[in-house]
């Protein structure tokens, strides 16, 4: 009678710990280091807007170079084009423009830093082992994560200019709460501050990148520069178009 006691007591106790687990997480987002500024809105004649062009992406990921991710791609494109300061957008190996047209051409590097604090999930993993699983509610693990965006643009003319934003967060979460889909809120937080504040650096220099801003170079002369990459630092729009740091309404 008393182990039956005892067996119902622990099952009831593992039924409430495991239903706890479910709203047992929550995510901290840490705020741009970059110092915040008034959103900037202005408009460009649509004749002044110039197309972008993806020329270069690179990903790494704790420090180790990874295959280009299209997803990361086509949401740096969309956050560019929310901002409405380009005509229109090349993806990584799109057609190139005709010689002599007016781009700007983009070379990305996007760094992921992943951080699952395994070494103290692993010494309370063994704390919630020995306790049967009681104190799974009340034990927290931790997933960090942080995102760096470089972003270079070089003007028609040859004129280069560079913007680095980043962001980061963690995930906190009891035994078991580390689902992909937390996984996936936590990127996509991160994320999303990381290349808010990259556009606004961006949007700040709109008349860099106006097509008056500069004449096209001399074509008379076809050079090509050779260098060696540097490593890594860590609807139809109307015929005026806004330019901001948030999407079009």
């Amino acid at each position: 009678m008393t182990q039956q006691l005892f067996r119902g007591t622990l099952l009831v106790l593992v039924a409430l710990a495991s239903t706890t687990l479910g709203c047992t997480r929550w995510i901290d987002v840490v705020p741009s280091a970059t110092p915040q500024q008034e959103s900037v809105t202005s408009s460009i004649p649509n004749h002044e807007r110039v197309p972008f062009v993806m020329e270069g992406f690179r990903m790494i990921q704790n420090g180790a170079p990874q295959n280009p991710s299209a997803e990361i791609e086509r949401r740096i494109l969309n956050t560019v084009q929310e901002t409405r300061l380009f005509s229109t957008f090349v993806p990584l190996g799109g057609p190139v423009p005709s010689l002599g047209e007016k781009v700007v051409a983009a070379r990305i590097t996007f760094n992921e830093t992943i951080d699952p604090h395994s070494g103290a999930a692993a010494l309370k993993g063994l704390v919630i082992g020995a306790s049967m699983f009681l104190l799974s509610p009340v034990i927290e693990l931790d997933y960090g994560y942080a995102a760096q965006a470089n972003l270079e643009l070089e003007r028609w003319d040859g004129q280069v200019k560079r913007y680095e934003a980043r962001s980061a967060g963690t995930a906190h979460y009891n035994v078991f709460g580390a689902t992909p889909i937390m996984i996936g809120e936590l990127k996509g937080q991160v994320a999303e501050a990381c290349l808010t504040d990259l556009m606004d650096q961006l949007v700040r220099d709109t008349a860099f990148y106006v097509a008056s801003s500069s004449p096209l170079p001399d074509l008379s002369i076809h050079a090509a520069t050779v260098k060696v990459r540097k490593p890594l630092r860590l609807p139809t729009p109307p015929s005026v178009a806004p330019v901001s740091t948030t999407p079009a309404p």
